[in-house]
């Protein structure tokens, strides 16, 4: 289900796909002024020679097309916990990361005085290298935080949370990034009805592939280009979809709010009067859907 399970041929192999999107953050700390998503741990969770590398030579992770991505992937996780602290504001507690990589929020909960239980989702394989890299760098796995091993060819994601402690009867909120386009859209709706079943005041966001028809030329060829180029590492994208009827679609599952962010409601939100002009582009759009 998740690009993580797919192309690990031994167990605790990295996926490219993680580290790309670590790289890409912890970049973004040193390239990127003002900083859109700070993350203290960006650059200590890749290790210190992989730190060291990305420290003595940030620049080459700043051609177009890499300042491009990383502005999707900062500006997308910045979403997500802004989304997170007004749940946890609602009176949340429980915070599922779907697909977690090598995202950091677990190791520094700011909530996590405040009784916010963080549970991470992702295939054991990945889950057991993650372990490794936190312990190299000396990162603190807080007692709030709880790994859930979920291997989606044979597991069933609401029983694995339930025996993890996850609490069904309880709202929670869900991240779900850089997922659900290497996903079929019958896997996507799965857990999305999951989410849609839990307690009102439950919440997700996640981001998704725009169909390629919906897309201006430039957009288009953006697309294609990283298409091939994902498909070519062994993580091919499986899913794409139309906005309008995406959000009809989830309110038909049972949420009662679904917004859809456009690249231009973002930019003005995130990215505005930068001199470097970081901005994201239309070929992904995030979704924010509440029960």
């Amino acid at each position: 289900m998740h690009p993580t399970q797919d192309n690990m041929i031994h167990a605790g192999e990295p996926s490219r796909s993680a580290l790309r999107v670590a790289a890409l953050r912890a970049a973004h700390q040193l390239l990127d002024e003002p900083v859109v998503f700070e993350d203290p741990l960006a650059l200590a969770i890749l290790g210190a020679e992989k730190e060291a590398k990305i420290r003595t030579d940030p620049e080459r992770f700043n051609n177009p097309f890499l300042r491009g991505l990383r502005a999707a992937l900062v500006v997308r996780s910045k979403v997500a916990e802004d989304e997170l602290a007004k749940a946890v504001h609602d009176g949340v507690r429980q915070y599922v990361v779907l697909g977690a990589g090598l995202d950091t929020f677990g190791c520094r909960n700011p909530w996590s005085g405040d009784g916010l239980r963080v549970f991470e989702v992702d295939h054991p394989s990945t889950q057991r290298w993650k372990c490794e890299m936190l312990e190299s760098a000396a990162i603190a796995q807080p007692d709030s935080l709880t790994f859930v091993g979920v291997d989606f060819e044979r597991d069933v994601l609401a029983q694995r949370l339930k025996e993890a402690g996850f609490r069904p009867d309880q709202p929670a909120f869900f991240s779900w990034l850089g997922v659900v386009f290497y996903l079929t859209p019958d896997a996507v709706f799965e857990t999305l009805k999951f989410v849609a079943s839990l307690p009102s005041g439950s919440a997700i966001v996640f981001d998704y592939r725009v169909e390629p028809s919906l897309l201006d030329e430039r957009a288009r060829a953006v697309n294609e280009y990283l298409a091939l180029h994902v498909a070519g590492q062994g993580e091919p994208w499986k899913s794409a979809f139309d906005p309008v009827a995406l959000c009809d679609t989830l309110r038909g599952m049972g949420f009662t709010e679904a917004r859809d962010l456009t690249p231009d409601a973002l930019n003005a939100r995130y990215l505005a009067q930068r001199e470097d002009k970081l901005a994201v582009g239309g070929a992904f759009r995030l979704m924010c859907a509440k029960v």
